[in-house]
């Protein structure tokens, strides 16, 4: 392997490196100034010279790269992807045999020990999603192992590496034959309507599926629903699946009305008898007030970060804000779902925004449930940022 470079890792960080870590982050490298070519497979040594870990230079908004393998004898070559995939796909076994979910994820990043990709499978569709050119740079490798592996009707391929971390416009389409798309899926039997070929996003977020169902079998029947930051309306549509008497779906995104209109469609359902309004969340808190109205389910699924003309929201700061607005909204025993998506705080520290915000409202509220990642979105305990998912079921009590 004749690209392979030596980086030393700082004697104070070795240790985390050692115990399974897996992002290669800039303090950790004592001499930053020879990584230059993305893609570069690294040593990593420590001031001694011994060897740490093997891994790959790739910037991300998260770090430098990853460590792919603690095994010194093993290389980053074709093998090593077509073993790593392999180990994936068999983890999720379970879920190819199982003919009410065909949306879900195969690899989820150093979850699977292959930090800086997820792929995720669509009904006989691979999607590859690259967060770093130097990533991108196994793209053969990556394709090769799934061709070998894996049937499948198409791969398609979204790269998120631009100057900011956006997903960089292309044809997306990788190999196999192209798809027709909308193409359709089902997840617990409830159908959703995706693109792989438009922009970065397909359509929906697959690492809500369980709370998705546990809404339609638990807690939906005969209740009005308010879903804010509603994207494309998934949670909207499982809603209705479970009896909800009426579903108010609130996004600032002008996509967002039809793709919502497509989604309650491709399941049956008259979207007409659904309120889908294309405006700013904030405002909608506002009017909801001044109008009394009062619902017994509100979810909240923010991006970490917003901006509207009139408001920023961002997760880190805010998050506690937007709980007191929902309180607002929320009827007595109702339910509130708050979920965010944000790595930068525990779910100790989310639950403590949910107890903030009753209190600086004089609310009474009791914690029915909560999520993280599901399984096929695996995670490591090395890790603990990469289980990025918190979700909370709240009642808000008389």
């Amino acid at each position: 392997m004749s690209n392979e470079l030596s980086v030393q890792v700082h004697s104070k960080h070795k240790k985390k490196f050692e115990n399974g870590y897996p992002l290669i982050f800039k303090e950790a490298i004592l001499d930053t100034n020879r990584l230059k070519e993305e893609g570069t497979i690294l040593r990593l040594e420590d001031e001694q010279g011994h060897f740490i870990g093997r891994g790959y230079f790739g910037r991300q908004n998260k770090g430098y790269g990853w460590v792919l393998t603690q095994n010194e004898n093993e290389s980053i070559d074709q093998e090593f992807f077509v073993k790593r995939i392999q180990k994936a796909l068999h983890y999720r076994t379970s879920f190819f045999e199982d003919s009410n979910t065909t949306a879900f994820r195969v690899v989820n990043g150093e979850g699977d020990h292959l930090g800086g990709l997820t792929i995720d499978y669509f009904d006989g569709y691979y999607l590859i999603n690259w967060y770093s050119e130097g990533v991108y740079s196994f793209k053969n490798e990556v394709v090769e192992a799934l061709k070998r592996l894996a049937d499948f009707k198409g791969i398609y391929e979204k790269k998120r590496f631009d100057a900011k971390g956006q997903y960089v416009e292309d044809d997306d389409f990788v190999a196999g034959e192209r798809g027709e798309f909308p193409l359709i899926v089902k997840e617990n039997g409830v159908k959703f309507a995706v693109y792989l070929n438009e922009g970065a996003m397909v359509g929906v977020f697959l690492d809500q599926r369980p709370v998705r169902k546990l809404i339609r079998d638990q807690y939906a029947r005969g209740k009005t629903v308010l879903n804010t930051f509603s994207y494309t309306g998934a949670f909207s549509v499982f809603a209705v699946e479970g009896g909800a008497t009426m579903t108010t779906s609130v996004d600032l995104a002008n996509r967002s009305l039809n793709k919502t209109i497509e989604q309650f469609s491709v399941n049956g359902i008259d979207y007409e008898e659904q309120n889908i309004l294309v405006m700013d969340v904030f405002k909608y808190f506002k009017y909801a007030v001044k109008k009394n109205l009062l619902f017994d389910m509100v979810i909240l699924d923010p991006p970490s970060f917003a901006r509207s003309k009139k408001h920023t929201f961002s997760a880190a700061k805010d998050y506690k804000d937007l709980l007191k607005d929902a309180i607002s909204v929320t009827a007595d025993n109702g339910i509130i779902v708050a979920s965010t998506n944000f790595s930068g705080y525990d779910m100790k520290k989310f639950k403590g925004f949910v107890d903030q915000a009753f209190k600086e409202t004089n609310g009474k509220y009791q914690l029915l449930e909560d999520f993280t990642l599901p399984e096929d979105f695996r995670t490591i305990k090395e890790f603990r940022e990469g289980n990025y998912l918190k979700v909370v079921f709240i009642k808000k009590v008389k």
